[in-house]
């Protein structure tokens, strides 16, 4: 789809092929296009389908409301920021004052849709045209027009000195085929050109790979990795904040936890009574060890992040299993242990183990009416198999 084919599509004509597929069905596409272009051009159904298909994607991202209303390219849905994460960086910057704020590298208005809603004028500047006329859409659609500029620019030659925060969202994919870039400086625009661009505002982020190296984190920033319901979405440092500072922060909830420097390592023992599971943020940021600390436990191997204690301590930023069982590893004693206890239902977790959960389950062959959890990983070096259940210790002394 190009500029003047997406133009038309916001056109009367556009937008009743739009209406006709609000009940889009991947199934009918081709039935679909067949009848529409009896009565419309095929370049403009060709591209009121492709946005049926990828206001469908978007729903998991953006909610269906709001996708139900946007405009996406599959580049802009695959690059932009979950809501959820979007509206807790907007209210960040909010929280630091920001009042207007240069969204460089804005892609299809993810971000500037949350710090609108934030109350923050943007000024989001890409250099694609078909992405700009797709993020000055979606600002209009959602009513939000009177809070973002959309600027068709490179964001070097940009002039941010009217805005008092940033925000650099760099692309990490390349290539025709999309595929990650793990080196920043491959980044586009290199991370080191966005990180100048960030300290010249007095709050500022720049969004990174999750899997950003901590010694590549500059000393003046703090870096912070965001979960949403256990799945590590982003990482971004921060300027003007917390700096030498790694926060781990967990998403509904908004739970932060947030440490600096290095942390002791926590001490090794035998599997306790319950197993804690550190959310991926919390590993992300180096901060296994302050929550070991907070449970009164240890790791049962200094290479796992897995936390065993004696206690049930409610934390937010692990998840808690009591342990029945810790066996070496042995499939044939596991799908012993699985039939005498009636296990139909098991949930393979893995760590530190090269085995694959598909293969465990192909092989132990559970069954019956009960559950468990099985952790395929080490114990103090040696193959483990740790069994349990997840374990309530929300009424639990308070950590």
């Amino acid at each position: 789809m190009d500029v003047e084919v997406f133009a038309e599509l916001l056109e009367p004509e556009g937008q009743a092929l739009l209406a006709e597929l609000r009940e889009y069905d991947p199934a009918q596409e081709l039935a679909a296009a067949t009848r529409l272009r009896r009565d419309h051009p095929a370049p403009l159904v060709s591209a009121a389908l492709g946005q049926a298909r990828l206001r469908q994607r978007a729903a998991a991202k953006f909610g269906a409301a709001d996708a139900s209303r946007m405009y996406f390219t599959p580049n802009g849905v695959e690059q932009a920021t979950r809501a959820t994460v979007a509206a807790h960086r907007a209210a960040r910057f909010r929280a630091a004052g920001a009042t207007r704020l240069a969204d460089l590298c804005g892609g299809i208005g993810g971000d500037a849709l949350a710090l609108a809603r934030a109350g923050i004028d943007v000024l989001a500047v890409d250099r694609d045209p078909l992405t700009c006329a797709v993020a000055r859409a979606n600002a209009e659609a959602l009513g939000l027009a009177d809070r973002i500029e959309v600027r068709c620019a490179d964001v070097a030659d940009v002039d941010t000195s009217g805005c008092d925060a940033v925000f650099v969202d760099p692309a990490r994919r390349g290539g025709a085929a999309g595929r990650r870039i793990f080196d920043p400086e491959a980044y586009s625009p290199p991370l080191s050109w966005a990180v100048a661009a960030a300290r010249t505002a007095p709050v500022a982020a720049v969004k990174v790979a999750p899997g950003i190296p901590h010694e590549a984190v500059p000393a003046d920033a703090e870096a912070e990795w965001v979960s949403d319901r256990g799945d590590v979405k982003e990482a971004a440092l921060w300027f003007g904040t917390a700096p030498g500072a790694f926060t781990a922060t967990l998403l509904p909830s908004g739970a932060a936890l947030t440490g600096e420097g290095l942390l002791p390592e926590p001490p090794v023992r035998a599997p306790g009574r319950f197993l804690y599971e550190p959310d991926g943020a919390v590993i992300r940021a180096h901060l296994v060890a302050a929550v070991a600390e907070q449970l009164g436990g240890g790791l049962i191997d200094p290479t796992i992040a897995y936390v065993t204690a004696d206690d049930a301590r409610p934390t937010p930023y692990a998840t808690a299993y009591a342990l029945t069982d810790v066996l070496p590893f042995n499939l044939k004693r596991l799908k012993a242990l699985l039939r005498e206890r009636e296990v139909g239902t098991l949930t393979v977790k893995k760590r530190g183990s090269a085995v694959e959960p598909e293969e465990v389950r192909r092989r132990v062959r559970p069954q019956g009416p009960n559950a468990a959890t099985v952790f395929l990983t080490r114990v103090a070096g040696a193959p483990s198999m740790l069994l349990g259940r997840p374990a309530d210790v929300s009424a639990a002394q308070a950590v």
